[in-house]
């Protein structure tokens, strides 16, 4: 498989998400103790690791439980109500908001993470934390390969919402994180995120080596362009 981060010069592998009904042969359950997001769990494979999880690994979210369609359990279950409402009340969103926010259609059993280049399952979403210039890229990428349009979708928060986005509607999509994510995952200002469902990945990595060269001869033609007005 191609390798896009250095391709693109990512300062982190893209990652292979997976929500399945049963754990990946060979992957180990997650074991790193309680996690403060699913989120977190982006960072971990980012630094290389693989594991996978399993719903209540997901608890201390209530937001991303309900984007992953994780029911909490009755003791807890108020909890996203109470978050909602700390939202809504400090301003953060509107409840209007919420009925809009993607959620996955079914309950996965497990979900496994893991490099892209490494992860020994098949990923249902691919997430590639990007600058907007690498970002430009990997979207041309993903519109040669026919996972893209001119119209790009794209999501604030919250920002685990992409990939329900990106599954259901098999196209890339775009989330610029959001303040939870990015303190989960430690996602820098200058960074953002592309979604692409997984089926799709495989066509899209096999398209970056052509659109850098692309966007590299255009680059000399602007250039040259620009100095023609330049000495005028």
């Amino acid at each position: 498989m191609t390798d896009v981060q250095s391709l693109l010069g990512l300062s982190k592998p893209p990652i292979a998400i997976g929500f399945l009904d049963s754990p990946p042969e060979g992957v180990a359950a997650w074991s790193g103790g309680p996690a403060p997001a699913g989120c977190f769990f982006w960072k971990q494979a980012q630094q290389g690791k693989t594991f996978y999880t399993v719903p209540a690994d997901h608890y201390n979210c209530a937001v991303g439980a309900f984007t992953h369609k994780i029911a909490l359990p009755a003791d807890r279950a108020v909890e996203l109500e109470e978050t909602v409402g700390f939202m809504v009340k400090c301003g953060y969103i509107a409840l209007e908001e919420v009925p809009g926010i993607p959620t996955l259609a079914s309950s996965p059993n497990v979900i496994a993470y893991g490099p892209i280049e490494s992860a020994p399952f098949t990923p249902s979403v691919v997430i590639v934390a990007a600058e907007p210039a690498q970002g430009m890229l990997l979207y041309e990428a993903a519109i040669k390969a026919g996972v893209g349009s001119a119209l790009l979708q794209t999501l604030g928060r919250p920002g685990c919402a992409v990939l329900p986005l990106s599954m259901q509607s098999g196209t890339a999509a775009l989330s610029f994180g959001c303040k939870g994510n990015r303190t989960f995952t430690g996602l820098p200002d200058n960074e953002m995120y592309l979604s692409i469902p997984g089926d799709k990945w495989p066509a899209v990595a096999a398209q970056v080596a052509q659109i850098c060269q692309a966007n590299a001869t255009m680059a000399a033609h602007y250039q040259q362009q620009q100095a023609r007005f330049s000495a005028s």
